[in-house]
């Protein structure tokens, strides 16, 4: 198979991973290699729907031994398969870097034989990038569970971030959808990375310090940092049936035990047909999107899992965001006073970012803030001025001050955009490196401008009207329809993931 084709075919199959983010993590550029890594992310372009695709995001293969029963890339799937050797993927991501098209890799795998076979090809891959080449970009490796730790070990010290994808959020969902995944084979390289990265920012940091008065004899090579970006993982939301309950107490858990800067959730899309799956096509990325504003909450605006949801009310308002919910249920704690509020109570109100918030405290040490002062810090005064007073006055003049009445102002629906893709509100996941995103406008243009009278054709229309690749009937699930139901799963569901992340660490069989 051609290099072209072995592109087309990997880079599409990678399509349906998330856990792409900014590096974390600032590297310099060094004479003599390539590439540098800055912190705020590798971020130069962006696709016509509007996504950034500045990392080469791509498979070593996607031929798999595993048949979990949500992936395309499954081997009872009848696709088209396709592997790089490490030299071709070294030399391929060279190539697009020289060419401006990237400046990283997001490198994940099928498992080819087995796990360790696998990270062996991944490992060979990065060790020519970074010593053949002198690559000093970014990049994201996945760990396959069930990789020997010292494979996992020599691969982190060639990756910035490493991620383990925990898939489903409970042990009974795994067992039905990916029954040849354990929780265990999950945990054991997720808990050493975090090890690990441990270990090594201790050790650098004794010896930054040079507390010996012994002659300092500096290694002829230095060792790269492990993991010096943090790990992650993702699970994918509505496959299964657990709640967004279940879901951000597991979430809360990850973040507290295994220090992972990042959980990402993934909206669940049909692309098999399989009886253990939802009966339907609808992608839920309403959900998908309070649930990240729910664990925005949990990372940086010191919300607890509790205040956000509880297990009465197990799922996230579709029409309200969790900051909202949370201040439209607790109004007796409004409206703050800007001018005198501490940082906390500023991060509690809607339309109050931290960022925000930081500048409100630093601002009002020098002048009384107001409506126009507020909206020159960046402060969505649109929405805070229900739950804030400026100088003894309260903002929201002419709102009913009531959960119904305030509700009826902050209840907006998700938007998705004007343009592409997530204008229909449907995922079909990331662009093929081939593929160009047809909107009704292109078309319009082409046909000659908006006077031209001319009008889409049947086909172009099927095309066009649900931009899902071809499926029929894709479309954003209303609140009523979850994928999966709304059953609570059994004792051994998603708790049985907590209890094993707070147990001595297992060693797999």
């Amino acid at each position: 198979m051609e290099l072209i084709d072995k592109l087309e075919v990997l880079a599409d199959a990678a399509k349906y991973d998330v856990a792409c983010t900014s590096s974390g993590i600032d590297r310099d550029a060094q004479k003599g290699k390539l590439g540098n890594t800055m912190a705020a992310g590798c971020c130069h372009s962006f696709a016509a729907d509007g996504r950034c695709i500045t990392l080469l995001k791509v498979l070593m293969t996607n031929v798999c031994v595993y048949d979990c029963a949500y992936c395309v890339n499954r081997c009872s799937n009848e696709v088209k398969r396709a592997a790089f050797t490490p030299r071709e993927l070294a030399d391929l991501t060279i190539a697009f870097y020289r060419r401006n098209y990237i400046e990283g890799l997001f490198l994940s795998s099928g498992v080819i034989k087995n796990p360790d076979y696998t990270t062996e090809l991944m490992i060979q891959t990065l060790s020519l990038l970074r010593n053949e080449h002198g690559f000093r970009g970014y990049i994201h490796a996945k760990a396959v569970p069930g990789t020997s730790p010292e494979l996992v070990d020599e691969l982190g010290h060639l990756a910035d971030r490493m991620s383990v994808n925990m898939e489903l959020p409970s042990q009974k969902s795994l067992a039905l959808l990916a029954p040849e995944k354990d929780k265990q084979r999950i945990l054991a390289p997720m808990r050493q990375i975090r090890d690990n990265i441990a270990v090594d920012k201790d050790t650098r940091a004794l010896v930054r310090k040079q507390t010996t008065y012994m002659k300092q004899v500096r290694p002829k090579k230095k060792e790269r940092a492990f993991v010096p970006a943090g790990q992650s993982t993702q699970m994918i939301v509505g496959a299964s049936p657990e709640s967004d309950f279940q879901i951000l107490n597991l979430s809360a858990a990850l973040y507290r035990t295994l220090s992972l800067k990042r959980v990402f959730f993934s909206a669940y899309t049909p692309v098999n047909d399989d009886a253990r799956l939802p009966g339907t096509d609808a992608v839920q990325l309403n959900r998908e999107h309070r649930l990240y504003q729910a664990d925005w909450l949990l990372r940086f605006y010191r919300f607890d899992v509790a205040e956000i949801i509880d297990e009465e009310h197990p799922f996230l308002d579709p029409e309200v965001d969790p900051k909202a919910n949370w201040a439209l249920n607790h109004l007796d704690f409004f409206p703050v006073e800007v001018n005198k509020a501490p940082l906390e109570a500023l991060l509690r109100v809607p339309g109050i970012g931290v960022k925000g918030a930081h500048s409100i405290v630093r601002a009002r040490r020098t002048t009384a803030l107001g409506e126009r002062e507020l909206r020159r810090l960046g402060v969505a005064y649109k929405r805070a001025r229900f739950f804030i007073t400026c100088n003894g006055k309260y903002a929201g003049q002419g709102a009913d001050f009531s959960r119904e009445g305030l509700r009826a102002h902050l209840a907006v629906p998700t938007k998705g955009g004007n343009h592409g893709r997530r204008a229909d509100k449907t995922c079909p996941g990331q662009m093929s490196l081939f593929e160009s995103v047809e909107t009704p406008e292109k078309a319009r243009i082409a046909g000659g401008g908006a006077g031209s009278g001319r009008s889409l054709s049947e086909a172009d229309r099927a095309r066009l009207g649900d931009g899902t690749d071809g499926r029929e009937g894709a479309s954003a699930a209303p609140a009523q329809r979850r994928a999966g139901g709304t059953g609570r799963p059994a004792a051994d569901g998603v708790f049985g993931w907590q209890r094993a992340l707070e147990q001595p660490e297992a060693v797999p069989a």
